[in-house]
């Protein structure tokens, strides 16, 4: 009986854990992507650099990235932990950058974070939380070859570049959505719901400005830097990131500042409103006043003057239509009625 070899399956290919977004290798011969094993092959053979994207990386491949290009300890601490402060520091031949994003998520604004290591020869991009991703960024890089020649600086530029430029859109609709609340605003009417969304949006405007503001920060370290990291022409991209970022600060400021004038005005033009109302309740209140006031002397007398006077009656209601239309032209002529 013949007995029939089965052939066993090729084993399969190596793939990047899961964490991996990208890893892209840029060197004269154009793109490709390569494993994190091959790391160091391929910059041994090859003029380039590597770009390395993660979202949400685990320890061990953070260990491997500090194993292969000599991460600082405490970088390597940072960029595994969410909730860091935005900052640059120089670890040795590398530095290590922290920026907070902002992200549009069901029409509330997620923030998360992007921590990046930057070497002479490699790029390593760590996401956190809201964060959209940078394929964008990566897609504009190969697209201009003059950028592509800066090295590993200009994927950082592209890098920050994105991250400023997503709050863009996030500010506009902070600018519309307060020009659509305008009419509302100025209203003599209160409306609830009106203060609690302008309320809403300086609150959301607040939390932008402590995401946005320390960037700027960052990016003015980068131009005045003088590592070798960043070369005087990335330096020039950058201060164009700085200057958007500066514009998104001011603009926050303004809208911050025009919401909390907003509020004040809401707030005195339902006071006004409410004013107008008590002097309109005061001048009507005067005109019934008077005439009950007449009439409650007039009916307080045991010795009635209609038993004698048979014109008392007539002449009691014409003086008291006389009073109350002198009341209601005094306060029509100062304006309570």
């Amino acid at each position: 009986m013949e007995t029939q070899t089965q052939t066993p399956a090729p084993p399969e290919p190596a793939a990047n854990p899961a964490c991996v977004v990208n890893c892209v290798f840029y060197g004269a011969h154009g793109k490709r992507d390569v494993l994190l094993d091959d790391i160091s092959e391929v910059l041994a053979s090859d003029d380039g650099f590597v770009w390395i994207g993660l979202y949400e990386p685990d320890t061990d491949v953070l260990a491997h990235l500090q194993q292969e290009f000599g991460l600082h300890d405490l970088a390597i601490e940072d960029a595994g932990k969410a909730h860091q402060r935005p900052k640059i520091e120089a670890y040795g031949d590398s530095l290590f950058i922290v920026a907070n994003t902002a992200q549009a998520i069901e029409e509330r604004i997620a923030y998360g974070e992007t921590h990046i290591f930057l070497g002479a020869r490699y790029l390593v991009t760590v996401r956190h939380g809201a964060s959209l991703s940078y394929a964008p960024a990566r897609q504009r890089l190969e697209r201009e070859p003059e950028l592509l020649a800066l090295g590993a600086s200009a994927a950082l530029y592209v890098v920050l570049d994105a991250i400023v430029d997503n709050y863009l859109p996030l500010v506009d609709d902070f600018r519309s959505t307060l020009n659509g609340l305008e009419t509302d605003i100025l209203s003599e009417q209160f409306h609830r719901g009106i203060v609690i969304r302008l309320y809403q949006l300086k609150r959301e405007l607040t939390d932008m400005r402590v995401a946005a503001t320390p960037l700027q920060d960052v990016l003015s370290q980068l131009v005045r830097s003088t590592s070798p990291l960043i070369p005087h022409g990335t330096k020039l991209y950058i201060r164009d990131v700085l200057d958007h970022s500066v514009r998104i600060n001011e603009t926050i400021d303004a809208i911050r500042d025009i919401l909390g004038t907003a509020l004040g005005v809401n707030q005195a033009l339902v006071t006004l409103t409410q004013g107008e109302i008590v002097k309109k309740l005061g001048a009507w209140a005067a005109l019934l006043a008077a005439p009950t006031l007449i009439t409650s002397w007039y009916g307080m007398n045991f010795d009635m003057p209609e038993l004698n006077e048979p014109y008392a009656y007539p002449v009691l209601i014409g003086f008291v239509a006389i009073v109350v239309i002198v009341l209601y032209r005094m306060f029509k002529r100062a304006r309570w009625l």
